[in-house]
């Protein structure tokens, strides 16, 4: 399985809203004793085996909108099928803390799903959308996400990506996206 948290690289985006699929992946990396040792395919990945799968945990080293080269060179290298690749990224148009998980669908407005979608030629890949909240008032959106997340909204998303990281690790077990969906969507603190 190969598990994709979208982010964008370096000290400068560290901490922001936008990076909430990097925070996410880590935090599974963590759970799962696994670290991000290896770089290659424009990524920093944890590799390992689980339950005697290979399993595959990423973080694109490209900018966000090019996320889909990563996701796509990972794919291509480590041989995985659309059907086992899971993204991971923010949706400011969700409640902050809320999670919706989807097997397949455009990418929205989101400008790294929209080319991982272009990029893998297919619209059938499960994702998960971690609410960030809209209260950016007359901020700019891209102002808005390249922000840091105030520290009082940082405890809210720690314990939901602690509750969504143990449904994860259910997930690479099973690989049942149903159970998944219907554990995760709505979940909250």
């Amino acid at each position: 399985m190969l598990i994709v948290g979208l982010g964008n690289p370096g000290k400068k985006y560290e901490g922001t809203y936008h990076n909430i699929g990097f925070y996410v992946v880590e935090a599974l990396a963590k759970k799962l004793g696994v670290d991000f040792k290896q770089k290659g395919n424009q990524a920093i990945y944890a590799e390992s085996y689980y339950n005697g799968e290979k399993l595959i945990i990423a973080k694109p080293q490209t900018y966000m909108n090019l996320s889909g080269e990563c996701v796509k060179m990972l794919a291509n290298s480590f041989h995985f099928t659309q059907e086992e690749i899971l993204v991971i990224y923010d949706d400011i148009e969700l409640p902050l803390g809320a999670v919706r998980i989807r097997r397949n669908g455009s990418g929205g407005s989101h400008n790294g799903m929209k080319n991982i979608v272009q990029e893998m030629g297919t619209t059938s890949i499960a994702r998960v959308r971690m609410g960030l909240g809209d209260d950016r008032g007359h901020r700019d959106l891209a102002d808005y996400v390249l922000s840091k997340i105030p520290f009082e909204k940082l405890d809210i998303l720690d314990k939901i990506i602690d509750k969504l990281t143990d449904s994860m690790i259910e997930y690479i077990k099973d690989k049942n996206i149903d159970r998944f969906m219907q554990k995760c969507n709505g979940l909250n603190v």
